[in-house]
């Protein structure tokens, strides 16, 4: 049996949750990776109410449905963030507050304290998320930016994330950081700093997704060959670059779907990833948790994207072989 195939439900939050189940259901997915907005977990509902993750996890069963991670991106980016207003369209309001930048900093940290508090009592082990960055602005490096600059990002890093992890430790619950333009890791060498950064600790690793690698030029096989013990979630999400001597890669401040863009996400299977090689690359790396397809392709309407993405991953993923091709001619 292939490992579970989940729905990321942030991009169909517009939805109730139950409504959804319904479609997961019928598109053929094994469980859903329930995101921390819209109806789908409520943290502080989590927290408050005794009945409230028994009861999502009732709702989930009755369409035979499964939970193996919640996500809290949208908070996670307010970590580290330099906050401006248009932090306010993502966060909650008890997050955003009067939207005063230390405020909401601190008031991100307490909601993702809680957030793994949420997960324990869900019976989940995993959060996926984003941590934010104060110097994704300093990323072309002009004006020529002091190597201090960077080390201060790092170690504001620690100095919040740890009390975070911390929370995380006492539960039991691990935290993956989604590598993504806009986090404090982006890509191999990144990612590899924000470990140092945080001392190595377990409980901090990463959720892949190879769709914010390949466009960076980046392999994501490689990703997973470089941090083998760190992949504790998997996104399955593709992307096509789509460079034709006008477009640049830096996307040219237009938005997702934009035909003039350089690159942009497609559904599984249509983009410029090497599923063949991450697949072989998590069997390598005894990674036996969920492949949770996270569905954004603009062209496309999202039902019928989701229902085939379902398909595509069941029928990419594979067991590794138990025995050697030639064992036969073995003493």
């Amino acid at each position: 049996m292939g490992r579970p195939v989940t729905l990321f439900t942030g991009q169909w939050a517009d939805l109730k949750l139950e409504e959804l189940c319904k479609k997961a259901k019928d598109f053929g997915y094994d469980g859903l990776e329930l995101a921390c907005w819209g109806d789908h977990f409520e943290v502080d509902k989590a927290l408050s109410d005794d009945t409230y993750c028994a009861r999502k996890r009732e709702l989930l069963e009755k369409y035979d449905l499964q939970v193996f991670a919640i996500s809290n991106h949208l908070v996670g980016q307010a970590v580290l963030d330099n906050i401006d207003a248009r932090h306010k369209v993502i966060l909650p309001p008890s997050v955003w507050g009067d939207g005063k930048p230390e405020g909401v900093n601190q008031r991100a940290i307490e909601e993702m304290k809680n957030t793994a508090r949420a997960a324990q009592q869900l019976g989940v082990s995993v959060v996926n998320g984003f941590t934010g960055s104060s110097i994704w602005h300093l990323i072309y490096d002009f004006p020529p930016t002091p190597k201090s600059m960077y080390d201060d990002g790092y170690k504001l890093l620690a100095e919040r994330w740890n009390p975070i992890l911390d929370v995380f430790q006492e539960c039991g619950v691990k935290f993956a950081l989604e590598v993504h333009p806009t986090e404090i890791a982006f890509d191999i060498y990144t990612a590899e700093r924000a470990l140092n950064a945080l001392g190595n600790r377990e409980e901090f690793g990463f959720n892949f997704d190879p769709s914010h690698l390949i466009w960076q030029g980046v392999d994501p096989a490689e990703f997973i060959r470089y941090f083998p013990n760190r992949i504790y979630h998997v996104h399955m999400k593709d992307a096509k670059v789509t460079l034709n001597g006008r477009s640049g890669i830096l996307a040219s401040h237009l938005s997702f779907g934009d035909p003039r863009r350089g690159w942009d996400f497609r559904s599984m299977g249509r983009g410029g990833v090497n599923f063949e090689e991450v697949i072989r690359a998590l069997n390598a790396a005894k990674y036996a948790g969920p492949l949770s397809v996270e569905w954004e392709d603009m062209g496309m309407d999202r039902d019928h994207g989701a229902r085939e993405s379902c398909q595509y991953v069941k029928n990419i993923d594979f067991a590794p072989s138990k025995r050697a091709f030639d064992a036969a001619f073995s003493e």
